[in-house]
């Protein structure tokens, strides 16, 4: 009963997080082009350390669809898991690099659209076998699940990791390696996730009637979210316009669902509900789309070439040519008129006479 309740707001989390992905797939192209104009003008770059683009209105474009897609996601998380709800972001991934090939003139090989069809179909999988129950209903039980020796391990293990990549790893390795500013967006994220669900759910609560505003847990959360998403925005903004947004969307994708992922069954135990083929679906579902992002990203200069075939078929397909011309070289005799052949042979005849009167008279 309780499951059958609860199956309209999981479908209107469900919405909630495609229309997400929508919005932030378009933000990413929004912002690029602001940070390419920038580059054109000769401004100084955010890779650089500048901060011409709060001046760029197409930058700001950007940020507003980026906005619109974090709060329908920040409603997303009210309504159905983090489990569900994080890896469905593979779809703004999708959404980016077609706008990207359209927009950008960035190339999208066919490597590149088995990518998005491998991540559509993943996507539909763990739809399928995500886990419809919440466990997290009060903020309560939220303090609860905060005050666990586990996250708190977590937590302490995501800030050192962060400030160890900030101001050890990024100048060394920053303008090099995109790895570095994207852990940082993903790493942060982790936390972002944890302190919108709860947000979500004293919303919640608010709106129930119950005097949330005088819970210190609410205003905590709210100023975490502040820094989390500040950092986040910074560091993205470095990563977009050092490295191309083909690259650096995929990574980010996957490493910031796999650290939601890793956030959520630490936190809020959803996997504990989860009957083990719903486990191996979910599994299943979210490495179909990591194998989808990285055709999307490795092989995105790669042209598809018959060369690129294993030598048995290109065997075979030389074979299958040649089998062809023979066909067409014999239709072609076959369908071949006997007139034009017969003037040739009496033309040619007549040449070779007039060659041998020619000689003769020579």
């Amino acid at each position: 009963m309780g499951l059958e309740s609860g199956r309209p707001r999981f479908y209107v989390g469900l919405g909630l997080a495609l229309a997400s992905s929508a919005f932030i797939g378009g933000s990413f192209i929004l912002k690029k082009k602001g940070l390419l104009r920038l580059c054109r003008r000769g401004r100084t770059r955010a890779g650089q350390g500048g901060h011409a683009y709060l001046r760029e209105w197409l930058w700001w474009a950007g940020l507003l669809c980026m906005g619109v897609g974090e709060a329908a996601n920040f409603a997303a998380y009210a309504f159905a898991p983090a489990t569900l709800v994080t890896p469905l972001g593979a779809l703004s991934v999708l959404v980016s690099a077609v706008l990207s090939s359209t927009f950008l003139n960035e190339q999208l090989n066919v490597h590149g659209k088995i990518g998005c069809i491998l991540s559509i179909l993943g996507s539909t999988v763990m739809v399928i076998h995500a886990p419809q129950e919440e466990e997290v209903s009060s903020l309560e039980s939220m303090t609860e699940k905060l005050k666990d020796p586990g996250f708190i391990v977590f937590a302490v293990c995501v800030l050192v990791s962060t400030l160890l990549l900030i101001f050890v790893a990024g100048p060394r390795y920053g303008q090099s390696n995109v790895l570095v500013y994207v852990l940082v967006c993903s790493a942060i994220g982790s936390l972002s996730v944890s302190c919108v669900k709860g947000l979500g759910i004293a919303l919640k609560e608010l709106f129930s009637g119950k005097p949330v505003l005088k819970e210190p847990l609410g205003w905590v959360l709210l100023v975490c979210l502040v820094i989390c998403i500040s950092i986040q925005i910074n560091y993205l903004n470095k990563a977009l316009d050092i490295f191309n947004t083909s690259v650096v969307t995929p990574i980010y994708y996957v490493l910031f669902t796999t650290a939601v992922m890793m956030c959520s069954a630490i936190l809020f135990k959803e996997w504990q509900h989860m009957v083990l083929d719903n486990i191996i679906g979910t599994i299943s579902g979210f490495l179909t789309i990591v194998s989808g992002i990285f055709l999307l990203h490795a092989f995105r200069d790669v042209p598809f070439t018959p060369n690129l075939l294993p030598l048995f078929l290109q065997q075979g397909r030389t074979d299958l040519r040649a089998s062809w011309r023979s066909a067409d070289r014999h239709q072609s005799c076959q369908h071949q008129p006997l007139l034009p052949s017969e003037d040739k042979g009496s033309q040619s005849t007549e040449e070779e006479e007039e060659g041998e009167g020619m000689g003769g008279r020579l």
